[in-house]
């Protein structure tokens, strides 16, 4: 740094439109704020209007999973080093007031005070893929539970000559059943527009059904390449190596150890102490998707993995109660799905030293 060149800190609070950009000094004055367009030409001005001020040792930034993603993308691939930063609690802004520059402020001080020191995830590359994909199954996936519970509704309040031949045939069946089905008469007529509305739920279904085994078929070799060892897991398949791969990011080295994973997926023991009693609780925080992967995992191993049946043997012989064994098999996994991440470096992040 040049000894007429002071140190400085970026905020950025990120919208659709406009990103609102603010800069701070080493001691937490407010020097500037703006607003730049979430465009790559606006990205490029951002930029150099932070370097105008100064050497940028970090910037704070909110959203950076949503309305920030590529701005931070473009930050970090020059040079300047982004920090997750949370939004402020209501106390905080019912102290402060709240408008863009107050929030764009606001990220810079956290940063500068260390109360922010997430790294966000980078986003560029194959896990960053593999997250894409997995939303449009997912929304797939929901959308068939909604039709066929829709069909199943439908058959209850159907009249009885469509109910009774429907009423004892299996999910497949029915649906089989039901796309055959060629309904004729008055649509007027409660019986031929149940008919048809049947009809359209089942071929509905199958669209949803071919859409969500398409998506098995991109998602499960990217899975497998992305992560070998974490696919050989007992109990771990590709839907939820997707999504804990998904919940670590494309740097899993932002996680500085394997209590931060377990941290980060909701599988943390807290304490749970009253009185008389001795016992620890998982924390509810989290990714609760990531949470429900692990649960996933232990539920599996509790029927197919001898190593785990045998530890709920011993540990219920022990007088220990099931959703505390549960609790403490997902911290378990947590820890060994932490050392089968890909490239898990263990480091620590500091802001650079003022000189």
């Amino acid at each position: 740094m040049a000894a007429d060149e002071i140190a400085v800190i970026g905020g950025v609070d990120t919208h659709t439109d406009l990103h609102q950009a603010a800069v701070i000094d080493s001691i937490g004055r407010h020097l500037a704020t703006e607003a730049f367009e979430t465009t790559p030409d606006g990205y490029r001005r951002l930029l150099n209007w932070l370097r105008s001020h100064g050497e940028v040792l970090a910037l704070g930034m909110e959203g950076t999973g949503a309305y920030g993603a590529e701005l931070a993308r473009f930050l970090t691939a020059h040079g300047v080093t982004v920090v997750e930063v949370d939004r402020p609690d209501r106390k905080a802004r019912r102290t402060n007031g709240k408008s863009d520059p107050v929030d764009a402020y606001a990220a810079a001080t956290a940063v500068l005070s260390g109360r922010a020191t997430g790294t966000p995830k980078s986003r560029d590359g194959i896990v960053e893929a593999i997250r894409v994909l997995r939303v449009t199954r997912k929304s797939a996936v929901k959308a068939r539970t909604q039709t066929i519970n829709q069909i199943r509704t439908l058959i209850v309040t159907a009249p009885s000559e469509v109910r009774d031949k429907l009423r004892s045939l299996s999910a497949r069946e029915l649906i089989d059943a039901l796309a055959r089905s060629r309904p004729t008469g008055d649509l007027g007529a409660p019986t031929c527009a149940v008919r048809t509305a049947l009809r359209r739920l089942a071929r509905r279904y199958q669209v949803l059904d071919e859409e969500i085994k398409d998506a098995d078929k991109e998602i499960g070799p990217l899975v497998t390449q992305a992560a070998p060892r974490l696919v050989a897991l007992p109990g771990v398949g590709p839907e939820t190596a997707g999504q804990l791969l998904t919940t670590a990011g494309d740097n899993p080295d932002r996680l500085r150890s394997e209590a931060a994973f377990a941290h980060l997926c909701g599988a943390a023991p807290v304490p749970a102490s009253s009185g008389r009693t001795n016992r620890h609780r998982l924390n509810r925080s989290g990714d609760r998707a990531a949470n429900n992967a692990l649960h996933t995992i232990v539920l599996v191993r509790m029927k197919c993995d001898q190593r785990t049946q045998e530890y709920v043997a011993r540990r219920t012989a022990e007088g220990m109660a099931k959703k505390d064994i549960m609790r403490c098999l997902k911290r378990f996994v947590a820890r060994e799905i932490y050392r089968h991440l890909p490239h898990v470096i263990h480091t620590s992040r500091t802001l650079p030293q003022t000189t």
